[in-house]
């Protein structure tokens, strides 16, 4: 999509002058600065404000070293990373992704999505994200533990219930979560909802586990049943294994569909009988295998070696659960090719730009990842209303809440792209909906 708008071109140039060797940051915000065009064009006051000067601008970067000792007795050193991009309607809110690929870049992108992630589901949180490029692979529960408490020992000085509230992201599950938890407590003497996914025992949610597979399949259901169509006997392809991977699944199935693909960072499985999701959930959650062991048990299923490939098998809907740009424009005219005409992502931009545009010429029903996987953030807003009160609700409540949030954030997405002109893209209704909430918050609150 060409810029026409001088305000915006100049603002796009000096993002990427401000932040060159940050191409997921780039990507980000251009697609985002793209949609918002027709609104700049009705709201002249906001560029007045300075709003989105200061929207492409992260509130504070803190970079600092994680030093950690391994089972050999040997120091080895990470690098720590918690962006805090904008509190204007709330605290800031995102996870901590443990992962090599973790740069300064990665952390702010997914820091920008999760403004308008944080804005879509009506609760009152801001939008930030932290991380280190620590592997939590092949490590023992000593090690992680090590790390996390060295991480949490600085990370500590910058949060708290009502500044910036962590969760988890790839590589940090409740495992991670228990040792950063209980780190920040023993430092702080102080027992309050600072992180979210925490485990049952001590403030944790119902229902989060399984918040942003679930909350996919919600929306996702959401837009179907909008464009006259439903899961119901339809052929599913789902990239990933981790939590998303897993309850998207579940979800799927349950709403009608078969499942008969999933991945891990190695290959990706195909059971033409449909994924048996038990099996998954014994490899990946109790005995942390690979996902080519399913395989070893299912003769009718294959494993293929790169995870490419998975796009080439024929679906009506792809749920993308993995990573960042895993489909690319190659792999997303395969999927037009092979009768797709639903992609709804569960990871964190998961599509390229290219990728996006074979979407939207080709009349595929697209849900943006800011928009439908919000469920996961969603529910940690829950858990963290559930520790201020100090309550704890059933997972019926919490489902049924989460279910709300994103049928309403569907309505959002439907609705401002209609007002904007823009009708069946939800991309740009995303955008709009989201950006709209901060930016009157921003400018209400002065040049802060």
């Amino acid at each position: 999509m060409a810029l026409k708008n001088k305000y915006l071109i100049d603002l796009l140039e000096t993002v990427k002058k401000r932040n060159q060797g940050e191409p997921e940051f780039i990507q980000a915000v251009t697609e985002v600065i793209e949609t918002l065009e027709p609104v700049i064009e009705k709201r002249p006051d906001l560029v007045e404000a300075g709003v989105l000067d200061r929207l492409v601008e992260p509130e504070r970067q803190i970079v600092f070293r994680v030093p950690w000792v391994d089972d050999n007795g040997k120091v080895q050193v990470n690098r720590g990373f918690r962006v805090q991009f904008n509190s204007a309607i709330g605290p800031y809110k995102g996870g901590i992704r443990l992962h090599p690929s973790v740069y300064i870049g990665i952390i702010k992108f997914l820091g920008f999505e999760q403004v308008f992630k944080n804005s879509l589901t009506t609760l009152p949180m801001g939008g930030g994200k932290g991380g280190s490029d620590f592997d939590p692979k092949g490590k023992s529960d000593g090690e992680v533990m090590r790390f996390c408490q060295s991480f949490m020992t600085e990370l500590c000085k910058h949060i708290g219930a009502d500044t910036d509230v962590p969760a988890g992201d790839i590589g940090t599950g409740a495992r991670e979560i228990g040792y950063m938890f209980g780190q920040y407590k023993r430092l702080r003497n102080e027992f309050t909802g600072v992180l979210t996914g925490k485990g049952l025992t001590y403030g944790g949610s119902l229902a989060r586990t399984e918040a942003t597979g679930y909350g996919l399949c919600y929306f996702t259901n959401e837009m179907l049943k909008a464009n006259g169509k439903s899961f119901e006997g339809k052929t599913v392809v789902i990239s990933g294994s981790g939590n998303v991977a897993i309850y998207a699944t579940e979800k799927a199935t349950a709403l009608g569909a078969k499942v008969v693909a999933l991945s891990d960072s190695n290959g990706y499985i195909y059971d033409p009988d449909g994924i048996d999701l038990a099996c998954v959930k014994q490899l990946k959650e109790v005995e942390r295998k690979r996902i080519k062991e399913y395989v070893s048990t299912h003769p009718n299923a294959t494993y293929t070696e790169g995870c490419k490939g998975i796009w080439t098998i024929k679906c009506d809907i792809a749920l993308p659960c993995a990573t960042q740009n895993e489909i690319d424009g190659e792999s997303a005219a395969i999927l037009v090719k092979n009768g797709c005409w639903c992609v709804s992502e569960g990871a964190n931009m998961p599509s390229t730009p290219e990728a996006i545009n074979t979407y939207l010429a080709n009349g595929i029903l697209y849900g943006p990842a800011k928009a439908a996987n919000a469920g996961g953030v969603a529910t940690s807003g829950l858990e963290m209303s559930q520790n201020s009160e100090r309550l704890s609700w059933t997972f019926e409540e919490v489902d049924a809440k989460l279910h709300g949030i994103m049928v309403s954030i569907f309505n959002a997405c439907d609705s401002a792209a209609k007002e904007y002109g823009m009708e069946g893209n939800y991309m740009a209704g995303a955008n709009i909906a989201g950006f709209l909430k901060v930016a009157e918050a921003m400018k209400a609150q002065g040049c802060v």
